[in-house]
């Protein structure tokens, strides 16, 4: 699947470009592949030299309420900071990883991107080329409130973040459904794949390598693979060639019975629920299940739409934001991501009406008052709780594994 770039290219990155995908891909010729680390500094230094800067945070602009959260809630309170945050929206993260490390092979000091909402492979990939400022995260005072030895927020996808990213938000992956259409809910992912095969064009996922779309291969291969603890979380060929067969062939086998005979695919998770909306379908799927009740109460989707509990739990993971050694405006930079770690801006994330976004502090180091403000979110018989969707949660395979997951799809099941 092609991924578009920013449409705002300037041309000294263009002769740059093949370098930074080969960089991207392999490493090789990195000016320097080590990382950039931030000096420890006091705290009231930081936001004296991040008054007046402004901050670029590149984050993926299909989720309308993700940028009204930016837009309406975290800039303007990053303003009162003396910091202008503006949100450059992208159709892929990898575009910013692109962009970045181009500036990095062209020696930029000052590039154009001062933040990123990322995780997974593409945060793997710049830390490998030394993309990435490190050791900041420590200096940031909302840090205190995020649990140390939660190992969502100090891995990503089963690296450490090692202080080059600070926790931005918890995700779940969920299969949804429409109740009304679905009597008897499959409640593991094996009978899921029986349903699919009983209820031939009623199912459907994204083609991967959307980021839903991924996930959902990797939830099955845990499942034929006989559970999460059967599939090391770090990748080797001799796992990938040992597990995969059995992946595929399960994937071969259902897609006869996939919406339109598995002849298309829909290309990202908003086709998907358009699908799902249009009663194409009778599930979809997510990464933020606390945005469910909005859609259901504005009407995107029927009444009866519930989260399916999954037997074993599901996939979870943190979203994060790192900051490029590129960036000239890295103190403003570390302002806002301490601000988005805020009680306040986390609360307010987490309002379904608002983002919906599961929050990464600790209940628990939470002041009294934000614990029972966090306490008294709306909850809704779309979804249970967050505390009884992750428990037993799957954790994230290693980025080396989604990366071949997505090409070993595009080789077995996109090209037949």
């Amino acid at each position: 699947m092609a991924r578009r770039r920013p449409a705002n290219g300037r041309a000294r990155w263009a002769a740059a470009a093949t370098c930074a995908l080969a960089l991207a891909l392999t490493a090789c010729s990195a000016p320097a592949s080590e990382p950039a680390t931030a000096a420890d500094r006091d705290w009231d230094d930081v936001l004296a030299d991040a008054e007046g800067q402004t901050v670029r945070l590149w984050m993926y602009g299909g989720d309308d309420k993700g940028n009204a959260y930016v837009d309406d809630v975290l800039a303007p309170a990053a303003a009162e900071l003396g910091v202008t945050l503006e949100r450059v929206p992208i159709a892929d993260t990898a575009d910013a990883v692109n962009r970045v490390l181009s500036e990095r092979q062209a020696d930029v000091t000052d590039g154009e991107v001062d933040l990123v909402w990322i995780n997974g492979e593409n945060f793997a990939t710049g830390q490998q080329a030394g993309a990435w400022l490190c050791g900041w995260t420590s200096m940031l005072p909302n840090m205190a409130y995020v649990d140390p030895d939660d190992p969502l927020v100090s891995t990503d996808f089963g690296r450490d973040v090692e202080g080059c990213e600070a926790p931005w938000h918890k995700a779940q992956f969920a299969l949804v459904y429409d109740a009304a259409r679905v009597e008897d809910p499959p409640g593991s992912v094996a009978e899921l794949l029986t349903w699919i095969e009983a209820n031939p064009g009623r199912f459907t996922y994204p083609a991967p390598p959307d980021f839903t779309g991924s996930v959902f291969v990797r939830q099955v291969l845990y499942e034929v693979s006989g559970g999460v603890d059967e599939v090391p979380l770090e990748f080797s060929q001799e796992a990938y060639e040992e597990l995969t067969p059995e992946l595929f062939e399960t994937l071969q086998e259902i897609e006869p019975e996939l919406w339109r005979g598995g002849e298309t695919y829909p290309q990202d998770l908003g086709a998907l629920d358009q699908l799902y909306a249009d009663g194409q379908i009778d599930f979809t799927m997510t990464y933020g299940p606390a945005t469910l009740p909005d859609l259901v109460a504005d009407g995107t989707f029927p009444e009866t739409t519930r989260v399916l509990l999954v037997e074993d739990g599901t996939i979870g993971n943190v979203s994060f934001l790192a900051i490029p050694a590129t960036s000239g405006s890295r103190a403003g930079a570390m302002a806002v991501a301490n601000l988005a770690l805020s009680p306040e801006q986390q609360f307010q994330k987490a309002r379904p009406e608002v983002w919906g976004q599961y929050t990464v502090l600790d209940p628990d180091l939470l002041p009294e008052e934000f614990g029972a403000r966090f306490a008294e979110l709306p909850q809704s018989e779309v979804l249970p709780p967050y505390a009884e969707l992750s428990d037993g949660a799957d954790p994230e395979v290693e980025a080396e594994w989604v990366t071949a997951l997505d090409e070993g799809w595009r080789r077995q099941i996109a090209a037949g």
